[in-house]
């Protein structure tokens, strides 16, 4: 070995560089899908609230989480894809936003 120093050093970098990359993983708290504001928006538009573009932005921003690409073109499997989607959005909306739901 020419310079074992250099390969402790590397050894050390890389070792603090996978401990990094495995604490930087971890997520505190439960995950959730549905950001405050879509919560609340999806919220408003199940009361029947006026459509408005940022409510539309806000609902199709949560089909594209969901799995629907509508920018995609023809595709083959619509309608149904975007049902899937409208379908996992509502099981979100179920789990994560009660707290904007009225009673």
């Amino acid at each position: 070995m020419k310079n074992p120093s250099k390969i402790w050093l590397m050894l050390c970098a890389l070792v603090f560089s996978l401990a990094g990359c495995a604490a930087g993983g971890t997520e505190q708290g439960p995950r959730t899908h549905l950001s405050a504001t879509q919560c609340r928006d999806l919220t408003a538009l199940r009361n029947n609230a006026p459509r408005t573009h940022e409510l539309n932005l806000s609902e199709l921003a949560a089909l594209e989480q969901a799995g629907y690409h509508p920018s995609w073109g023809f595709d083959p499997y619509y309608p149904e894809d975007l049902q899937t989607a409208q379908r996992q959005v509502d099981r979100w909306y179920q789990a994560e936003c009660q707290q904007t739901r009225p009673d």
